[in-house]
């Protein structure tokens, strides 16, 4: 299904102090091939955003290095797209097997969205334009096999798996004739350690002086963005930005709140009890994102809240599905107008999904600006937003070794609403599977088994909250572990774990 563009959302992006109007695509007819105007009309494109009008009418030609500053979730993906086709059909095209545009983003799930993106923009090029993915996570012979024995005009890769495909020298042949490298997101991929990797790979790409053009996208610009934009721009590039310096980042414009219960058995039932009250403030466009610290948690939180919210549409996403269950929901939580997304943190950076009213975070992020990332899945294209945590007593300190961050008391009292939900959360754990609660027991210990010092807890402790977490999903003693995970844990020889064998084991 092609992407369509809301006008009004366009709208919303443009303000006074930009000093930018919508103008039409159709007006740039003397700049772009007439078959990317016709795919971008088929897509329903009309208005051009204030990011893509500042790239197509700004820089001095379509081949201009450029820093842009601009936030995910405002046409960044066609800003850099049409700038880099355009330049293709103007006389550019690499020879046939090579790759003319590359696209380096930090999730798959982006590149998943960019390449739809891109397939509809080219849709109406007379001669077809190949754009192929590379990413973790699917199998690594068949999509190389694919890209070796294709056309891949294009190519939107991850950095993990892009620089594990670089080591070959049959795929470092297809960047010979690169037109075009962008960095999108670039300030998030360097967040999340990728910085060895694009150096990496720059270094196995042809040099700079060869005279590719260089495209660098980010919504904030560290020291760390400016060492990688010294190997990618020339001296000398052109500097964008649709931000206004005057506006406070969104972490700062977001309410956020924070809900502390006094033990971990209760947390099902605050969250229940806190999904309720923020649906009664907005029944009409009730749309959330509920994180968990694990893959497997969430997914336990999937298989409970399906049962006891069966009123609402409920989605999950984590590192445990399969790419294309991943594809489909992102699909289908970004079309739907309501409902409940509960993820771990592949969807934490980069990922777009429109009309997000609130972001609940369900136990302790890894760090702050985790917690920041996640918090910037709201009040995205100018709309509002919340943001809620669920701690328990020991991990309280989260507010307070964070005075920068702006959370406050949730105003509901949760706490003492609590009881009348916990029959529900007990009965919806009555069918939720048994393998489902032993991993996501196994999770809980292993997360938080690297916050013991922060949680004050003893490796005795830290089992018997685990205990308790297993005692609030209803299981009747704790799940098994296997010895050699207890011993991977650091956990041997502490008292309260059960050690044996199950099926399906896994972390």
């Amino acid at each position: 299904m092609p992407i369509k563009q809301d006008t009004i959302e366009v709208a919303a992006l443009y303000d006074s102090t930009s000093g930018l109007k919508p103008v039409p695509f159709s007006s740039m007819a003397d700049t772009l091939d007439q078959g990317l105007l016709a795919g971008l009309n088929g897509m329903g494109f009309e208005f051009m955003t204030p990011v893509q009008q500042k790239v197509l009418m700004e820089l001095p030609s379509l081949s201009t290095d450029c820093l842009v500053q601009a936030k995910t979730g405002t046409g960044k993906t066609a800003a850099f797209l049409l700038p880099a086709i355009q330049n293709l059909l103007s006389g550019y095209q690499p020879p046939k097997g090579k790759v003319g545009i590359l696209v380096i983003c930090p999730v798959r799930e982006l590149a998943l969205q960019i390449a739809k993106e891109c397939e509809g923009i080219v849709a109406y090029l007379p001669r077809k334009i190949e754009c192929h993915t590379a990413f973790g996570g699917t199998a690594r012979a068949s999509s190389l096999s694919k890209f070796l024995n294709g056309n891949p005009t294009i190519l939107i890769a991850t950095p993990g798996r892009l620089d594990d495909i670089l080591g070959e020298e049959a795929v470092r042949e297809k960047f010979t004739h690169i037109r075009t490298l962008v960095l999108d997101e670039a300030d998030r991929m360097l967040d999340a350690g990728f910085a060895p990797a694009i150096h990496k790979i720059l270094r196995r790409l042809p040099p700079k002086s060869d005279g590719w053009q260089g495209m660098c996208f980010s919504a904030t610009l560290p020291e760390s963005v400016n060492d990688v934009v010294k190997c990618v721009l020339f001296p000398g590039y052109v500097s964008l930005s649709t931000i206004d310096p005057k506006e406070a980042p969104t972490v700062e414009r977001v309410p956020q709140f924070c809900v502390t219960v006094p033990s971990v058995t209760q947390t099902f039932a605050a969250l229940l009890a806190l999904i309720d009250a923020e649906y009664e403030q907005d029944p009409q466009d009730f749309k959330a994102i509920v994180f968990g610290t694990t893959a497997n948690g969430v997914g336990l939180l999937y298989d409970m809240f399906k049962q006891a919210l069966p009123q609402f549409k409920i989605f999950q996403l984590h590192s445990r599905m399969n790419q294309n269950s991943r594809t489909r929901t992102t699909d289908a939580f970004k079309a739907a107008s309501t409902g409940i997304l509960f993820a771990s943190d592949v969807v934490g950076r980069g990922m777009d999904f429109p009309n997000v009213g609130l972001v609940i975070q369900l136990g302790l992020p890894s760090n702050s600006e985790q917690y920041i990332h996640r918090v910037g899945r709201t009040a995205r294209a100018g709309r509002d937003g919340r943001a809620v945590m669920i701690l328990f007593s020991n991990e309280g300190f989260f507010p307070k070794t964070n005075p920068s961050l702006p959370i406050q008391p949730y105003p509901v009292d949760i706490v003492s609403k609590m009881p009348s939900y916990q029959p529900t959360v007990d009965k919806a754990f009555s069918h939720v599977d048994e393998e489902a609660k032993a991993k996501a027991y196994q999770a809980y210990l292993g997360y938080n088994k690297t916050f013991m010092k922060k949680l004050r807890l003893s490796s005795a402790e830290l089992v018997r909250i685990a205990n308790e977490y297993a005692i609030a999903m209803g299981c009747p003693e704790p799940p098994l572990i296997e010895k050699r995970i207890v011993g991977k844990m650091g956990l041997k020889g502490v008292p309260g774990l059960r050690i044996g064998s199950r099926k399906g084991n896994g972390d």
